[in-house]
């Protein structure tokens, strides 16, 4: 238990089965909510709404209110550690984030303080929450994967094919390596204030680690996530990491469950689960991996889907999700059902 906080979550993350396993849903607060729309319209924008503590907290605690959900994960946004290093970030309507392009990693701030000011709304979001939310449920603090934010950075936005974070890798491959240390450090950072401020658990998102080379997978994502994960074990203790690499080939993910250090990986829709129960399940925690458009779909495709996730997992450590976050078209009621299918599992 981390912080005197910990539920079913935690027990599973110490590879404690439970029956029903846990249940919460990766961008679970979002734009399917009415009550989510309504606090972003009073916020004015998306990035007014994660940099206000009061108000991230409020959207935070509206899934786990609404669902009875078994964690909540913080209101937030991965840009925020690229935010701490010196790159102005912006959210056009339409068009997703912007932020200045990255073409060295010397002109990142190594200035733990001014991360700690850029970070700090964060950190009060969870303070906040951790007055608030019941102890039997966990509270989940997140960071971006490193591969990931480098692919922002270096694009200025977010990319199709990751090219320029990619020709960086190959033509500078030193240069590079600078960046995903410098990215992992501020992050592993960030992951630890979240821990303080009242975390019970944390995730890794390496949204974009699909599409590489074996090579590049281990140099950009594999390296990168070993760094954060063996120094939040040094500063913060046994707190329990998620990971989640995105698209990897099955190689790359039992590569990543091998070496990073995580105690859980979260797998996505295209990875077999069964695949994982027999590769992956003796060394990590499952989670997942239901695809967020079966949520959109509802009926008996979703109920079956769900009825075979859980029937699949029963007999080890598991989390039930998504493979990715839910999707703004998404009915509520689906969401309700997901949730209420899983609990009737035995």
């Amino acid at each position: 238990m981390q912080n005197g906080r910990g539920g079913k979550l935690s027990a599973v993350l110490n590879r404690k089965i439970q029956a029903p396993p846990p249940v919460w849903l990766m961008r679970q607060a979002g734009r399917y909510l009415p009550e989510y729309r309504a606090a972003r319209a009073k916020a004015g924008s998306f990035w007014k709404l994660c940099m206000d503590p009061e108000a991230a907290a409020e959207v935070t605690l509206q899934p786990v209110d609404r669902f009875e959900l078994d964690a909540a994960i913080l209101f937030s946004d991965i840009l925020l550690v690229p935010f701490a290093l010196g790159k102005e970030v912006t959210f056009e309507d339409g068009s997703g984030p912007r932020l200045e392009r990255t073409v060295s990693a010397d002109e990142l701030t190594r200035d733990s303080a001014d991360w700690e000011r850029k970070l700090s709304p964060a950190y009060r979001a969870l303070e906040l929450l951790a007055g608030r939310l019941a102890p039997s449920r966990d509270l989940i603090g997140f960071a971006g994967g490193p591969w990931t934010l480098a692919s922002y950075m270096a694009e200025g936005q977010g990319s199709n094919d990751q090219r320029a974070a990619k020709l960086w890798g190959y033509r500078d491959p030193d240069g590079f390596a600078r960046l995903l240390q410098r990215i992992a450090d501020c992050a592993a950072y960030h992951l630890c204030g979240q821990i303080r401020a009242g975390a019970s658990v944390v995730q890794i998102f390496d949204s974009w680690a699909g599409g590489l080379t074996e090579r590049a997978f281990r140099d950009w994502v594999i390296a990168p996530t070993k760094r954060i994960v063996d120094r939040v074990r040094e500063n913060c203790g046994s707190v329990r990491i998620i990971g989640f690499p995105r698209g990897a080939t099955l190689a790359g993910y039992d590569l990543y469950a091998l070496e990073t250090g995580v105690d859980a990986v979260s797998v996505d829709t295209a990875v077999p689960m069964g695949w994982a129960v027999q590769n992956l399940g003796g060394r990590v925690v499952l989670q997942g991996n239901l695809d967020p458009v079966l949520l959109v779909a509802g009926g008996s495709a979703m109920r079956e889907a769900i009825d075979r996730l859980v029937a699949s997992l029963e007999c080890m450590p598991f989390i039930a999700n998504l493979g990715h976050g839910v999707l703004p078209e998404t009915p509520v009621e689906h969401v309700a059902e997901f949730v209420a299918r899983v609990r009737r599992a035995r």
